[in-house]
């Protein structure tokens, strides 16, 4: 049996008996975890063995059941159980593959005193989890020195309506430009950090990648929020977009289709069986760059089928690829 299989098992026979309020017989475990008392009896010595405090207890009828102590992390305060203590400890991984770099330090120090509240056997028994389950972190946005300091202030700004002005280096104008803003929220979304604030000389609600954000500093004056924002900041969009949403109608071919209903790309989302092996995907969404990126990620597999204006869109897009190739 391979090594993380009985680790895994070991974890789950740790979560069966502290959800248990009467504890756990032996048998009722290996009927539960579908394995032999025998193997049941070897994992409750091997969690005994890594700092866990399991004891058995027999009952007026001669029966015995396992139980966890749930008065061991009595006194640390910490609201949690032993079980969610140590998922929060196992989730190392996934939360650094996604955290921006502003919260690194403060990640770090979170489980670092995570690690403090856990025998050092409980530890090495848990690290043999990551192994398991593994997280790739995505494309992250790049960190400056400074960025802590200003990610500081625009909290304080968000958190204290306080107006801001700011430098910001626009990619789509290529060039740098100051604003006036009232910072409304801050989103981590895809790898990086968004501003979202009113900007008064546009008289709307602007979208801002912090990286990109050189400098900011708070003024004396307040403001209060003129548009409110729901708890769904970028919910028309796959990417980081605010705009509207509208229908768009995408044709998949056979060989590509059991990838595409394999996830939930969109709440909107309801998928058409055309009979032959294709289906048509329709989804409310903006029509924007993350969505046209999307589609053309699917390669020849995917067509537009509507709205034409999209269509046209993206074959330019595939019409641009093609030249740069041929003149390559």
């Amino acid at each position: 049996m391979p090594r993380n299989q009985e680790v895994i098992r070991q974890w789950k026979v740790l979560h069966v008996l502290e959800a248990s309020r009467h504890g756990a017989g032996i048998d009722a475990l290996a009927d539960d975890l579908d394995v032999t008392t025998r193997t049941i009896r070897r994992d409750l010595a091997a969690l005994q063995e890594a700092g866990f405090p399991l004891y058995d207890e027999r009952d007026e009828d001669g029966h015995v059941s396992w139980r966890l102590d749930g008065q061991v992390l009595k006194g640390l305060e910490t609201g949690f159980t032993l079980a969610e203590l140590c998922a929060m400890y196992l989730s190392r991984n996934l939360l650094e593959a996604v955290a921006g770099s502003p919260f690194q330090r403060d990640l770090a120090l979170a489980f670092a005193r995570i690690e403090k509240m856990l025998s050092p056997r409980m530890r090495q028994f848990l690290d043999r989890l990551p192994g398991v389950l593994v997280a790739k972190s995505g494309p992250q946005a790049r960190g400056s020195e400074s960025a802590e300091d200003l990610v500081a202030r625009l909290l304080e700004a968000t958190l204290h309506f306080r107006v801001a002005t700011m430098r910001y280096h626009s990619v789509s104008s290529a060039r740098e430009k100051d604003y006036l803003i009232h910072p409304y929220r801050l989103v981590f979304a895809q790898g990086a950090l968004y501003l979202l604030g009113f900007v008064p000389e546009y008289q709307s609600v602007r979208t801002f990648a912090v990286d990109r954000i050189l400098s900011v500093s708070l003024e004396k004056q307040t403001f209060s929020p003129q548009e409110p924002i729901g708890d769904e900041v970028f919910a028309n969009s796959l990417g980081v977009n605010t705009g509207p949403a509208a229908r768009v109608d995408i044709a998949f071919e056979r060989t590509v289709v059991p990838y595409v209903l394999a996830r939930v790309w969109h709440p909107s989302q309801e998928v058409r069986d055309e009979g032959d092996g294709t289906i048509v995907l329709t989804m409310h969404v903006c029509h924007d760059w993350a969505l046209r990126s999307w589609i053309l990620s699917w390669g020849p597999y995917a067509r537009v089928v509507a709205p034409a204006a999209l269509a046209t869109a993206v074959h330019q897009d595939l019409q641009a690829a093609s030249d740069r190739y041929r003149k390559a």
